[in-house]
């Protein structure tokens, strides 16, 4: 069997930039174990699988190390692959099925816009040695089901974060947003992501992580209509804008290879 398979970078109008997603495209659901060695092998921060639905796909995402429950990024990434690979019709919304429930993806544009749940986070005490292995003071920390967001309060302290990733492991079980007002007037805020526990040392770009930091920064600069930068290595840009208990997710991708997984 042949398995059509597609390297996207997500959040990006460049080739070598974003945050890289595969994407496999299946004609029937395969098995779990499959879908993680699959992952595995492409040694991306996730690899998304799709199976067709009557009123659209059900979509799961693995990184190389375990399933998660919600993907920004590979669901941008799956979205301009039906889009722009296989020409998916842009009048109607994508449906796609998923552990986190039913999210939307519509081509605006050059863009494509996710339609994702919201998810604030609320304030607590940060886990003992957080500070110690990040190297900074938080003026705030909150925590969700899978995440710590983390502000701090310049971005030259974002910028010199270089975790430990074994002891931050560790110590936290959750993955960790960190977060700051941004010093260029092009973004509103800036943000890092470092999810060892899910076998991705710093994510590239992560559009899940914006479904808190949205409602985050929301409140703090009194605008739902942000644009948000993700300071990693390679960097990305995601626009967002937060609709009550939901948040839409904007940005461009790049289709950088194209394949067939034989299986």
């Amino acid at each position: 069997m042949a398995v059509p398979i597609y390297q996207v970078n997500a959040f990006t109008d460049q080739p070598f930039g974003g945050n890289p997603a595969a994407v496999c495209l299946l004609e029937s659901e395969a098995d779990a174990t499959w879908m993680q060695n699959v992952a595995l092998e492409m040694n991306l921060s996730e690899t998304a699988f799709l199976v067709p639905r009557d009123d659209g796909y059900q979509l799961r995402w693995f990184t190389p190390a375990v399933e998660v429950d919600l993907c920004g990024h590979a669901t941008l990434a799956s979205a301009h692959v039906l889009f722009h690979e296989i020409d998916t019709p842009a009048a109607s919304p994508i449906i796609f099925h998923t552990r986190s429930g039913q999210l939307t993806a519509t081509l605006q544009d050059d863009s494509v816009v996710l339609d994702f749940p919201a998810q604030p986070a609320t304030p607590c005490e940060p886990p003992e040695g957080l500070r110690t292995v990040l190297n900074v003071t938080p003026k705030y920390v909150g925590e969700t089901q899978t995440n710590y967001l983390v502000v701090v309060e310049l971005a030259d302290d974002l910028r010199r974060i270089a975790p430990d990733f074994r002891m931050l492991n560790m110590l936290v079980n959750r993955r960790v947003i960190v977060t700051t007002q941004s010093d260029d007037p092009r973004f509103d805020f800036l943000s890092r992501y470092f999810a060892p526990n899910a076998g991705v040392d710093e994510d590239p770009v992560t559009g899940s992580a914006h479904c808190t930091l949205g409602p985050y920064w929301q409140e703090q600069l009194g605008k739902s209509q942000l644009t948000a930068r993700q300071i990693s290595q390679r960097g990305g840009t995601i626009r967002v804008n937060v609709r009550g208990d939901r948040v839409d997710l904007a940005g461009r991708a790049v289709t950088t290879m194209v394949g067939t997984l034989r299986v």
